[in-house]
């Protein structure tokens, strides 16, 4: 649970809506599906894989996509995370 706190904790400071998740699955809320679909798009361009979550399986505006955190990252894993959702999250104006 350590690696989940931590990155939940990453995503929040950076400003990211990561929902109420009491699991190692963390929601990063995009919005509209469209939104969640190049989210994820662009985290796995910069090699990082965030599966979207569209409509009809979560209401048309409450797109998202998930990352699954374990005990196997590394504090450099979750950090190179981190660092990569902070800037395709600024490219997509998601954060500031």
């Amino acid at each position: 649970w350590e690696n989940t706190r931590y990155f939940k904790k990453g995503m929040t400071d950076l400003g990211f809506d990561i929902g109420h998740s009491q699991t190692p699955i963390t929601p990063v809320m995009a919005g509209e599906s469209k939104a969640a679909v190049e989210l994820s798009r662009q985290l796995f361009e910069e090699g990082l894989f965030a599966k979207p979550i569209v409509f009809p399986l979560v209401a048309k505006d409450k797109a998202r996509v998930r990352i699954n955190v374990t005990a196997q990252h590394t504090m450099e894993d979750l950090d190179e995370a981190l660092a990569i959702f902070e800037r395709v999250g600024k490219r997509m104006k998601l954060i500031y």
